[in-house]
């Protein structure tokens, strides 16, 4: 039986075109990193080792992974051990899904400015939900929600937005009762909107006033770029709700850990182009394939390095770790249905691979019967600065 063609991935794309790139392309040092990162992930330039059956003596060698956030080969671990985690953090009730997005106008502000504008978007996003939750017209509690940032469109274009995931009701303000909400969205989403419109334009002004944040060279003055602001209808979008915390774990267990583009989606890397399959939303969310020149295709991934030490994930409100051993834990207690239990808490990373694999990553390939053991391991090459 003929095996199939791998599809090119993004390492390859990267150091086949790596020299030509870098001609015309100056990096900071986030993105030097993480291309560097790319490149020599499960290589022999990050060391590696040996094992051999114990039975067949068939040898293999293994290459160390990059563990770069922004690598596509090295999330899966990790992601599975975070929705582990996050198990034992959920109120066992319905869940909403948010999106948060910004207008064009303020892409090249945020751009310039990454982490104290994507700072400033996490809590504009955070005080509007918690201003609507604690209005008695809509819900009249304390909520809380997870919320991820996302830099990209499915056409690796710059569209930051935040994913946030809010528990279907909330702590009263007095913390005594679990205050229920109806099936459908209990915040209005037009509210919504126009609360977190207003506070991040006033987060700006100020992060403005402070020099925290720059203009772009095209808006002369905040007042200008308060104008093109309010000239837009911003839209926070309110998603299907989910049953139940297995169901929104599944969700963000495929959400959380996602990087610009995957192994999965690359087509081909050919006659210069990058072939790549995507979402066309505007189209009833359609799969359509793209083709990219290859100096655009790694200009644009690039744009999705984000800033060292910036958090992409979040806390917010009853869920923010301070409130753990206090207002989370009264919302356990209030709540009757059974909560769920983390099962891969504490296993080394072989022991998770077993668990949501069903595979033995030891078991002989070869002959199938015998363990493979380390017989040889070399370290790590030091890499020349990029």
């Amino acid at each position: 039986m003929e095996n199939k063609k791998q599809n090119t991935e993004l390492a390859d794309i990267l150091l086949r075109h790596k020299d030509e790139f870098l001609k015309k392309h100056r990096l900071c040092p986030e993105q030097a990193k993480a291309y560097e990162s790319i490149i020599n992930c499960r290589t022999s330039e990050l060391g590696g080792h040996a094992n051999r059956c114990d039975n067949c003596g068939f040898t293999r060698q293994a290459y160390n992974s990059c563990r770069n956030r922004h690598c596509p080969k090295c999330q899966f671990v990790k992601q599975v051990q975070w929705v582990d985690r996050l198990k034992a953090n959920l109120p066992p009730v319905r869940y909403f899904h948010l999106v948060f997005t910004i207008p064009l106008c303020l892409h090249k502000t945020f751009y310039i400015n990454q982490s104290p504008a994507y700072s400033l978007m996490f809590k504009a996003a955070g005080e509007a939900l918690r201003i609507c939750a604690a209005n008695p017209k809509f819900l009249g509690a304390q909520t809380g929600a997870v919320a991820v940032l996302h830099t990209w469109g499915q056409a690796l274009t710059y569209h930051p937005h935040i994913h946030m995931i809010v528990p279907g009701g909330g702590l009263s303000q007095d913390g005594i009762e679990w205050v229920q909400s109806g099936k459908k969205f209990f915040l209005p989403v037009k509210v919504l909107s126009g609360l977190f419109r207003g506070i991040l334009c006033r987060y700006i002004g100020q992060a403005v006033a402070k020099k925290l944040i720059k203009l772009p060279d095209d808006v002369h003055d905040f007042d200008r770029l308060k104008n093109l602001i309010y000239a837009n209808k911003w839209v926070v979008y309110a998603k299907n709700p989910f049953a139940g915390p297995e169901h929104v774990i599944e969700y963000l267990g495929r959400y959380t850990h996602r990087v610009a583009i995957s192994n999965s989606r690359l087509i081909a890397d050919k006659d210069g182009k990058i072939t790549f399959r995507y979402k066309d939303y505007r189209a009833s969310g359609f799969t359509k394939t793209m083709s990219l020149n290859a100096k655009e295709f790694i200009d644009r991934f690039m744009r999705h390095i984000l800033p060292c030490g910036f958090y992409k994930i979040r806390y917010l409100g009853i869920m923010a770790q301070c409130n753990t051993h206090t207002k989370l834990a009264q919302c356990f207690e209030l709540i009757e249905n059974e909560a769920f239990l983390p099962a891969l808490e504490g296993l080394p990373a072989i022991e998770v691979w077993r668990n949501i694999t069903g595979k033995d990553p030891l078991i002989c390939t070869h002959c199938k019967i015998g363990m493979m053991r380390p017989v040889v391991s070399w370290p790590e090459k030091i890499l020349k600065p990029g």
